[in-house]
């Protein structure tokens, strides 16, 4: 129960900032992927399953928000949460620069994904080159909002655990 309620809490929160508070700063006319660095950092800190079920509550509420297909967002963050978090048990750097990369790679693969489906379902017809901006400096964005969000969101996702329990 209480897993569930952070998660809402979390998701809605991102929801909220990225809908009606980041339109307002934008980097060149792009504006971040909250709910993308929120996945990456939930499948950095609890595993591909978790990512994967962060990735689909998340893209799902943002897909009834837009007026798109329901179901390509949900699908995108799907992906890229079981990804990551089945990459981040491959790597062993203690970097504390390796969330940011990790959010700024998958935020890119995740936006060029989320393209070309659409594309494929004739939602998109943007030009490459503008597609490319977006897809680059939404990384970007990802990269240095991530320093920011990954403290709340770690304890966040420590919130989530359930407290030991010691049997006698």
């Amino acid at each position: 129960m209480r897993r569930t309620a952070v998660l809402v809490a979390v998701i809605v929160t991102a929801l909220l900032l990225q809908s009606a508070v980041f339109p307002e700063l934008t980097l060149l006319g792009v504006k971040p992927e909250l709910l993308y660095l929120v996945t990456v950092i939930f499948a950095v800190l609890q595993g591909p399953a978790e990512g994967a079920v962060v990735g689909f509550v998340s893209g799902l509420a943002q897909d009834f928000m837009l007026n798109m297909p329901k179901g390509i967002t949900a699908l995108t963050l799907t992906m890229l949460g079981y990804t990551v978090g089945l990459a981040w048990q491959y790597l062993t750097s203690p970097s504390p620069l390796l969330p940011a990369v990790l959010v700024a790679l998958g935020t890119a693969g995740g936006v060029a994904f989320h393209e070309a489906v659409a594309f494929l379902l004739g939602e998109e017809e943007g030009p490459f080159s503008y597609i490319a901006k977006v897809i680059l400096l939404t990384a970007v964005y990802g990269a240095v909002l991530t320093p920011i969000f990954f403290p709340v969101l770690r304890r966040a996702a420590a919130a989530t655990h359930a407290g030991r329990v010691v049997r006698f």
